[in-house]
């Protein structure tokens, strides 16, 4: 295993105990990137479960949860975001600490580049044809995210 991808998973356990102890609330965003064909990219991280995701991650004190969606997709996907709005923020738990996470949508701008470092892999899904190795919540709430976003109707 590369030394960096070792360091990437030190650092990330370390910071879940760090929350652990202190009772950290954490606040963070998804990111629902689409193409111009309305598909949904998904990353996978060199740490963690390393199951598909939205591209996402923590707020900066007083950052607006729009801004930490756009540096995070700039930082993982090496894209920017455009037309850019929340579709909804909810509270659940993240490692075992409250997590009030919101969900920010909008257009890919530019061509998706990752570093190889965090990001292993990144791909666009239609969100009807979600891949299999993606936490199963996710999966069931993306349609709903994405309706919020364009405005239709989901029907199941």
């Amino acid at each position: 295993m590369p030394l960096h991808r070792l360091l990437y998973r030190l650092a990330h356990a370390a910071r879940i105990r760090l929350w652990r102890l202190r009772g950290t609330r954490v606040r963070g965003v998804r990111v629902l990137a689409l193409d111009d064909r309305g598909r949904v990219l998904l990353v996978r991280h060199s740490y963690g479960t390393r199951s598909w995701m939205p591209p996402g991650g923590g707020l900066e004190p007083g950052e607006d949860p729009i801004d930490t969606a756009s540096r995070e997709l700039l930082e993982e996907a090496g894209c920017r975001l455009r037309d850019a709005r929340i579709v909804l923020t909810s509270d659940e738990w993240l490692h075992g600490v409250p997590n009030t996470v919101s969900i920010v949508a909008g257009q890919v701008a530019g061509e998706v580049r990752i570093d190889r470092r965090e990001i292993v892999e990144a791909a666009f899904f239609a969100p009807d044809a979600l891949p299999q190795d993606m936490a199963r919540t996710l999966r069931d709430h993306v349609g709903g995210w994405l309706a919020l976003y364009t405005g239709t109707i989901v029907q199941k």
